[in-house]
């Protein structure tokens, strides 16, 4: 069986919410071995509004490929153990403000010395320097400092934030790539790096095409590509369909496929922007076409001679041919739930991860003694930090 990118790597986590938990997934989904460790109560996530019973759907997607262990490391016993772990971990992952960071002594400083070949990564709201190093960073939060709201809202004339938490999780992704390449560059060098990762700068770096204001430009200027009505989600007899056919290929074959062939060879529509200043004329026209069958009926009939898809559910995706001839799906056996069905294998690699290699998402302190016997503690010296609280 092959290896994973990620094998022998060793991550300690001690993120909760989001961004962290699932930055530290994805180097899991390498085949890294990733140690959850939580706070006592277990990472904030788990407390979520679900409608699982006793268990939080966000947690569950965004935490597999971990063990976990519950320590408190506001307790220097509790310290002590996490620094005997640094000494054989290849990166530490947290989401701290920089002052929490060092009363817990799990600072760049502290934790460097102990182990020089570690990888540091600090995920923060709006980064380790500057005046809100230290002020509370969550999703929402950036979507509306940074202007995502507004651009979201903006054909309805208020701000809406984007749901799905999508400045978190690309903010895993960014987290993910930067501690990949750390860790490719301390294989040529032998140190470790600090990695700085923030939501500013994930908010930020998910908007480059609009984050571009020329010389002399009006502040109000249009920053989206905005094609117009003709590219987008249209009704159909049954269900919804979104379509765009914006290359004289793809516009052609829509002409020809929803029977308005005196439009695929007119001139007044022969290029996008002749379209899209005709679109009072081409979309009542494209929506009465669309109504005589449904959105799976189009989806098949268009069938890759134009670019669209039926407007489906998430729920729909866990029986989706592609997505499951991607194996994209995995089951999961679960001591509350009996079993659930997760996303996994976000990328693919030489094939994939090994059959079997998935992870559920821990339980809370689930693995506390295995992972403490890993580190030569003992019986005696586990019960000993029970019966002070350091660790649970």
């Amino acid at each position: 069986m092959a290896l994973q990118t990620l094998s022998g790597i060793r991550v300690l986590d001690l993120t909760a919410y989001v961004a962290g938990p699932y930055g530290a997934t994805l180097l899991g989904d390498l085949g890294a071995d990733v140690l959850k460790i939580e706070s006592p109560g277990g990472d904030t996530m788990r407390h979520y509004p679900s409608t699982l019973p006793g268990e939080s759907r966000v947690y569950l997607g965004a935490n597999r490929n971990k063990r976990s262990i519950v320590m408190d490391l506001k307790q220097p016993r509790a310290q002590e153990v996490l620094h005997r772990m640094v000494t054989t971990s290849d990166v530490l992952i947290h989401n701290f403000r920089p002052a929490a960071a060092g009363r817990l002594r799990v600072d760049r400083e502290t934790l460097q010395a102990i182990n020089p070949r570690l990888v540091y990564c600090s995920l923060t709201g709006f980064g380790t320097t500057g005046p809100m190093a230290d002020a509370p960073g969550f999703d929402q939060v950036l979507q509306c400092m940074t202007g995502i709201a507004h651009a979201q809202g903006a054909p309805a004339g208020a701000p809406q934030v984007v749901l799905g938490s999508v400045v978190d999780y690309y903010g895993a992704a960014l987290l993910a790539m930067a501690v990949s390449a750390a860790l490719f560059d301390r294989g040529r060098t032998g140190h470790g790096q600090c990695v700085d990762a923030s939501l500013l700068r994930s908010a930020l770096t998910m908007q480059a095409g609009r984050m571009v204001w020329a010389r002399d430009e009006s502040r109000d200027v249009e920053r989206d590509l905005r094609a117009g009505r003709l590219a987008g989600i249209h009704p159909t007899r049954e269900g919804y369909l979104y379509l765009q056919a914006q290359t004289p290929k793809f516009w052609i074959a829509l002409c020809e496929l929803t029977g308005m062939h005196d439009l695929a060879t007119d001139p007044r529509y022969d290029d996008m922007k002749k379209r899209k200043d005709r679109e009072d004329e081409i979309v009542p026209r494209l929506r009465a076409a669309l109504a005589t069958r449904t959105a799976l009926e189009w989806e098949a009939l268009f069938d890759g001679a134009v670019p669209c898809t039926a407007v489906r559910r998430i729920e729909d995706m866990f029986e989706h041919p592609q997505v499951l001839a991607q194996g994209l799906v995995a089951e999961h056996d679960h001591p509350q739930l009996g079993s659930y069905r997760a996303m996994t294998g976000p990328v693919a690699i030489d094939g994939g991860r090994p059959a079997g290699a998935d992870r559920r998402a821990p339980m809370v302190g689930e693995h506390t003694d295995e992972l403490l016997g890993e580190f030569g503690l003992d019986a005696d010296d586990i019960r000993a930090l029970r019966d002070c609280g350091a660790v649970q």
